[in-house]
Parts: structure tokens; C-alpha cells; sequence
């Protein structure tokens, strides 16, 4: 039996319920519709929920630099040159800002070849509020690039502080930004060859600590060691500050690893989570390493081998489980460990701040642990999975053998000949005299300490 007002006319209703029931009818088909769009858009549809998080980690990998890595940088040199690895860090933001503007991002991202990309994005051209890399706004996109780009050859002042020229730094910085990190950055994550032939490289193993390393170690064997090295004792002046700036580090490579899924999802989760179990094992593994060899564990040696298990980890975050990370992290904290022994004890190289035995080893260890505990067969130590079409631990090994080579042996051969060039034109090496009274003043007339 029927409710009154309601008769059957075919597929209709009463003419006094019809444009009620057409209208709710067609609302409810627009409003599946637009909850559609995404479904079609697919990647291309703005997120907020990325955007927060992307906003977020750039912040933070920008503190990594600044102050981070200025202060853990600052603190290890002698007190006369504090302030001139202060202005380093502040010199090398400044430029590499600017040179990203001007083209090292359409460099690194832009379409161009298998080795580096064009100039369609100079001076971000085209770039508006609307436009969208993924899901998140692509000037966001670029800043976040831009601080891998500022914190890498930062890092490679390690390698020559206490003894090169600030306008020597400022050149050399321009050049190997851009002849170096951006053709680099275009292979493994712009789109190149490496990238096509399924390297894994979440983070930066290759693309930061590796070139940052490799460039670091060349350096210091260009410019020789510093005056006194290695006979005279050359602690650092103040380890309160290099232990702020590397609990500044810690915190801020969860920007670095987390923010480069690119999305606040689960892989920004787990990335982070190894992160942090990479870099405490690497802390402990060395504190007790040092404890059980020389009888005391020392502050710098933790902080040390925290740096060692967060940049090992780098390249892998986004692939391995827990327990590769607590594992890669260990690793980390005892071939770093041995690798700074041996490069200072034995081989009497002056890289200053350790940056090839902690960065450049820790990236290459990283780089190739990625190809193994990426694998979904390892048990309770599996990943995440290989790069596409590719179905072993071997052939992925050889692929991130490849990748770690070609960029090793890139960034070296490059590096030496951009430090020739530099020092033709402004010369490399500071004056004896000069070196002795320290770059704080001999550079900046100005000292990090008034007495």
C-alpha cells in the first residue's frame, strides 16, 4: 500500500515531488563527482597534510646548517678560527641560495639528459603559487631541495678548516655546486641514468655525504695539513658547543630523511623511526668501542658516532626496516670509528673535521647496505622492497656499486681540478703567519672570543 501524494509514472514521481527529488538528485551526483577528482587527478592534486609536513622538514633541514652544523663545526676548531667556520656556514647558505635561483635547481630537475638537466627553470621560471611537483606546491619543492644543496658543500669544510681562504671557500663552493652537486643530484633523483637504472638512494648517500666526503678528502690532500699536524695536539675549544650543534643535527635529519618521502605518510614514519635507531646505535657502538679500547668514553667520540649512524643510515631510510637500521647503525658506529683512526693515525691525512671517514665512508656503507636489507626476504631485518624490475639482493648490490663508483670517482676527479682552478685564480692556502694568528682575524679582522 502506498503513502498519499506518491503514484508511479514509470521511473518518475508525483509532479508535486519531482523537482525536489531531481535537485537532491543531481547534488548528490556532484558531490560524487568532486570527491572523485583526486581518484583522477592522482598526483597532481595539491595535499595539505604534505605540504604541513614538507614545510616542516625544510625548516629543519635549514637548521641542520644553520645553526646545527655551524656550532658542531665551530666547536672543534681551535678558538682562533671559531668564527671563521661560523661565517663559512653563513657565507655558503648565502651563495648557494642564490646560485639555486639562478639555475642549480633547473640543473638538478629540469628535463634535459640522462646527465644533467636544462635551463627551463631559470630564475624558477614559471614557478607560481598554483604550481604543484606531486602534492606538494613546487616553490616548497625547491626549497627543500635547496637545503641539501646549501648543507652539502658546508660540509666539506671539514676537510680544509683552519687553513683556506674565505674567498677561496666562497669560489670554490660556486664552482663545485654547480659543476658537481647539481649534474650529480640530476642522475640519482632528477631523472638520470642512475635513477633509471633503479639506484636506491633515499636521502642523500650519494647525492650529500658521498660527494661531500669524496670532495672533503681531495681537499685535504691538495692543501696538505695544517701547520703542526700531526705532532702538535689540536683539540677542539669547545665541545659544550660541538654537543649542542650535534643534538641540533640529530633532530633536524628527521627533516632530512622523513621529508624526503615527500609526503606525511607511512614511509616519512618509517623513515624517521630508522633514523633515530641508526644514529643511536651508532652513538652507542662507538661510545663503547672507545670505552673498551682507551678506557674512557669520550663525548666526542658519541657525538662522533651519532653523526656516523645518521649519515650511513641516509640512503637507506626510506627502504630498510628497524632491524636493518639497528644493524646499519652499528656498523656505522665501528668501520667510522676505524676509518677516522686510520686516516688521522696511519695515513696522516688532515682532513680536519673527519668529513670522508664519517660522511664519505658512512655514505658509501649506507649506499650499499640499502641494496641488501631493502629485500622482503630477510625476516625480521627485511625492507621495503627493491627499485623497479629488479628482483635480488645481487642485482641490486650491483646497481648501488655502480652508483657509488661513478659518483666517487666524479666527484674526485672534478673537485681536484676545480681546486687547481681556484687556486690560479685566488690562490688556496692562507699565509703561515696568518694561519698561526688564526682566520678569524687574519680573514674577518674580528675574534670569536674577547679575553
Amino acid at each position: 500500500m502506498m503513502r498519499p501524494g506518491f503514484r508511479f509514472q514509470g521511473l518518475g514521481v508525483s509532479t508535486l515531488k519531482k523537482p525536489v527529488m531531481i535537485r537532491s538528485f543531481l547534488m548528490g551526483i556532484m558531490l560524487i563527482l568532486i570527491s572523485a577528482v583526486p581518484a583522477f587527478a592522482g598526483d597532481t592534486v595539491l595535499n595539505s597534510g604534505d605540504t604541513a609536513w614538507i614545510l616542516t622538514s625544510t625548516a629543519l633541514v635549514l637548521f641542520m646548517t644553520l645553526p646545527g652544523l655551524a656550532l658542531f663545526y665551530g666547536g672543534l676548531v681551535r678558538t682562533k678560527n671559531v668564527l671563521s667556520i661560523l661565517l663559512q656556514c653563513f657565507g655558503i647558505t648565502s651563495i648557494v641560495t642564490i646560485l639555486w635561483l639562478l639555475g642549480g635547481y633547473s640543473l638538478a630537475f629540469s628535463e634535459g639528459n640522462n646527465f644533467i638537466g636544462g635551463l627551463s627553470n631559470f630564475l624558477f621560471s614559471g614557478m607560481m603559487t598554483s604550481s604543484v611537483n606531486g602534492t606538494i606546491p613546487e616553490p616548497l619543492f625547491a626549497m627543500f631541495q635547496m637545503t641539501f644543496a646549501i648543507i652539502t658543500p658546508a660540509l666539506i669544510i671539514g676537510g680544509f678548516a683552519e687553513r683556506m681562504k674565505f674567498s677561496a671557500i666562497i669560489l670554490f663552493s660556486t664552482i663545485w655546486l654547480i659543476v658537481v652537486y647539481c649534474p650529480v643530484t640530476h642522475w640519482v633523483w632528477g631523472g638520470g641514468w642512475l635513477q633509471q637504472m633503479g639506484l636506491l638512494d633515499f636521502a642523500g648517500g650519494t647525492v650529500v655525504h658521498i660527494t661531500a666526503g669524496v670532495a672533503a678528502l681531495v681537499a685535504a690532500l691538495v692543501m696538505g695539513p695544517r701547520e703542526g699536524f700531526p705532532k702538535t695536539a689540536m683539540p677542539p675549544h669547545n665541545m659544550t658547543m660541538t654537543i649542542t650543534g650535534a643534538g641540533m643535527l640529530w633532530v633536524g635529519w628527521f627533516g632530512f630523511n622523513g621529508g624526503s618521502a615527500l609526503a606525511a605518510n607511512g614511509n616519512a614514519a618509517m623513515a624517521m623511526l630508522v633514523t633515530h635507531i641508526s644514529a643511536a646505535a651508532g652513538a652507542a657502538t662507538w661510545m663503547f668501542y672507545e670505552w673498551k679500547k682507551f678506557g674512557k668514553p669520550t663525548a666526542l667520540g658519541t657525538v662522533t658516532g651519532m653523526v656516523a649512524g645518521l649519515g650511513t643510515i641516509t640512503p637507506a631510510s626510506g627502504f630498510v626496516g628497524p632491524g636493518g637500521a639497528l644493524i646499519i647503525g652499528t656498523i656505522a658506529g665501528l668501520v667510522c670509528f676505524n676509518a677516522v683512526n686510520i686516516m688521522k693515525g696511519t695515513l696522516k691525512v688532515d682532513d680536519s673535521l673527519d668529513v670522508f671517514p664519517v660522511h664519505g665512508v658512512g655514505g658509501i656503507i649506507g649506499t650499499l647496505m640499502a641494496g641488501i636489507f631493502a629485500s622482503t626476504s630477510l625476516g625480521a631485518f627485511s625492507g621495503q622492497g627493491f627499485a623497479a624490475g629488479i628482483t635480488t639482493i645481487s642485482g641490486q648490490l650491483y646497481v648501488q656499486f655502480i652508483g657509488v663508483t661513478a659518483v666517487a670517482a666524479y666527484t674526485a676527479a672534478t673537485t681536484y681540478v676545480i681546486l687547481k682552478l681556484v687556486k690560479a685564480v685566488t690562490g688556496l692556502r692562507v699565509c703561515q703567519e696568518c694561519e698561526a694568528d688564526g682566520l678569524d682575524v687574519y680573514g674577518h679582522g674580528e675574534q670569536g672570543y674577547i679575553l
